[in-house]
C-alpha cells in the first residue's frame, strides 16, 4: 500500500492521518479539508472557547505535518469519488489516487425550514469562523436568542449569560436535553440556567423570525414576540453523506460502516460524526455518534484498520458537557424505558443508573460541580463494557465502592 487519502481535516481525519505515522506507515497520505485551518477541537467553541483570543484548540500546528509528510489540502473539498479508477476529485481539478480512503467528513447544522428565511443575525455553530462571528454579539445588554434546548445550544447559553447577555432558550420539545439524558439530569440542568438568569421556554412553536434594521423579532405561537440582536439554531445536525452516496456507497443514518469502520467497499472506511455503527455492547444496536471522545477513537482505530489490523469497534459510548459550575457526564446510552437507579453523592452531585431486566447496565448520567462525578462514571463505563449483571441496590448506596462491584 502507497497511498492513503483522508476527506475530512477536522478531529478524526487528522487524529488518522497522525495515527498513521505512529504505526509506522511510509507511503504517502494526503488530508483534505474545506476550512483553511489545520484540525482542531470543536468542544471549546460551544463553551470558553468562544471568547478564547488565541484562536482554536489545534490538534497539531502545521509544522508537525509537514514534518511528518502529511499533506494538508485545507481550503478544498472532495468533490466526487471515482471507485473503478481508486481516485478523488478535489474542488481544485486536482486528482488524488488512493490504495485505502478514509471518509471523516462529518456533519453540519440542522437548519431552519426555508419558510423562515435567512438573516445575518441568525447562526449556527459548528466552526471556528461561527464561533467567531457569534462572539461579536455576545457580552453585556446583548440580547440571544438560542432555539434548541440540546448540549450546544445550552452551553453556549451558559456562556453568553456569564458575559452578561440577556438569554432566552426555546425548545420545541416538553423538556431540553430530552434526547440526551435521563429527565432528573434535564432538570437539574434546567435549575441551573433558571438560577443564572436564562429563560428557557419548551413546548413552544417558533411561528417566524423577521429581520429589522437593527434586531431580529422572534414570533413564537401565542403572540409572544421577542428582540434579539442575535438568534443561534441549534436544533440538531445532519451528516454529510453526499460524497459517499453519490459514489454508490450504503447509507443508513450515516454512511453506513461495519465494527471495523468499513464501509460497502472494502477499500473506503469512514469515521467520526459521518456514519453510523453498530455497538455491540447494545447487541449490534446501530447509533451514529456526535462526540468529540468518538471522533478520536474512531480515528485512531480508522488508521489502524486501514493497514489491515482487523480491530474491532469496542469503547463504550461517553459524552460530556461543562455548563456554568456544573460538569455533566454520560457513559452507554441513555434509555428511558429501562429501569433507573439513583445514586447520590452530596454536594448536588448525583448519577441515574439505567438497567436492563437482566441487571445490566446500559448508561449512566450523572452532573455536579467540577469533576465529583467522574471517577464514578469513569467505573460505569468499564461495568457497562463487562457486560456483568449488577446489584440495583448496590448502586444505589454511595458508601458502596463501583470498584467491588467491577471486581465482583
Amino acid at each position: 500500500m502507497s497511498s492513503i487519502v483522508i476527506v475530512g481535516a477536522g478531529e478524526c481525519g487528522g487524529r488518522a492521518a497522525l495515527q498513521l505515522r505512529e504505526r509506522g506507515f511510509d507511503g504517502s497520505i494526503s488530508l483534505v479539508g474545506t476550512e483553511t485551518l489545520a484540525p482542531y477541537e470543536r468542544p471549546p467553541l460551544s463553551k470558553d472557547g468562544i471568547v478564547a483570543a488565541a484562536g482554536p484548540k489545534f490538534i497539531m500546528d502545521l509544522a508537525g505535518y509537514d514534518d511528518r509528510g502529511i499533506d494538508l489540502k485545507l481550503g478544498t473539498s472532495a468533490v466526487a469519488i471515482d471507485r473503478q479508477t481508486k481516485s478523488v476529485a478535489l474542488s481544485n481539478g486536482e486528482k488524488l489516487a488512493y490504495d485505502r480512503l478514509l471518509l471523516a467528513t462529518g456533519a453540519r447544522p440542522r437548519p431552519l425550514p426555508d419558510t423562515f428565511g435567512t438573516s445575518p443575525r441568525v447562526m449556527s455553530l459548528r466552526t471556528h469562523a461561527d464561533a467567531m462571528r457569534i462572539n461579536a454579539h455576545l457580552g453585556g445588554g446583548k440580547r440571544i436568542v438560542i432555539i434548541g434546548g440540546g448540549f450546544i445550544g445550552l452551553e453556549l447559553a451558559a456562556v453568553a449569560r456569564g458575559l452578561g447577555a440577556t438569554v432566552t432558550v426555546i425548545e420545541g420539545l416538553p423538556r431540553i436535553l430530552s434526547r440526551g439524558v435521563p429527565h432528573e439530569i434535564a432538570a437539574a440542568v434546567a435549575a441551573r440556567h433558571y438560577s443564572a438568569g436564562v429563560e428557557i421556554v419548551c413546548d413552544s412553536r417558533l411561528e417566524s423570525i423577521s429581520p429589522t434594521d437593527r434586531d431580529v423579532l422572534v414570533q413564537m405561537a401565542g403572540e409572544r414576540t421577542i428582540e434579539a440582536d442575535l438568534v443561534v439554531v441549534g436544533i440538531g445536525s445532519i451528516p454529510n453523506v453526499e460524497l459517499a452516496e453519490k459514489a454508490g456507497l450504503a447509507v443508513e443514518n450515516g454512511i453506513r460502516v461495519d465494527d471495523r469502520l468499513r464501509t460497502s467497499d472494502p477499500d473506503i472506511f469512514a469515521a467520526g460524526d459521518c456514519c453510523s455503527f453498530p455497538i455491540k455492547h447494545y447487541e449490534g444496536r446501530r447509533v451514529r455518534l456526535e462526540s468529540w471522545r468518538s471522533a478520536q477513537e474512531h480515528g485512531m482505530l480508522a488508521a489502524a484498520n486501514l493497514l489491515g489490523a482487523e480491530e474491532p469497534l469496542a469503547a463504550v459510548p461517553w459524552f460530556w458537557s461543562d455548563q456554568f459550575d456544573l460538569t455533566l457526564q454520560v457513559a452507554g446510552l441513555a434509555d428511558p424505558s429501562s429501569h433507573s437507579v439513583k445514586r447520590d453523592l452530596g454536594n448536588g452531585a448525583f448519577i441515574i443508573f439505567q438497567l436492563d431486566d437482566a441487571g445490566r447496565l446500559l448508561a449512566a448520567s450523572g452532573i455536579g460541580p467540577g469533576n465529583s462525578i467522574a471517577r464514578d462514571i469513569r467505573l460505569a463505563e468499564m461495568l457497562i463494557a463487562s457486560g456483568k449483571a449488577v446489584d440495583a441496590a448496590s448502586l444505589a448506596l454511595p458508601d458502596i465502592k463501583l470498584k467491588s462491584l467491577l471486581a465482583a
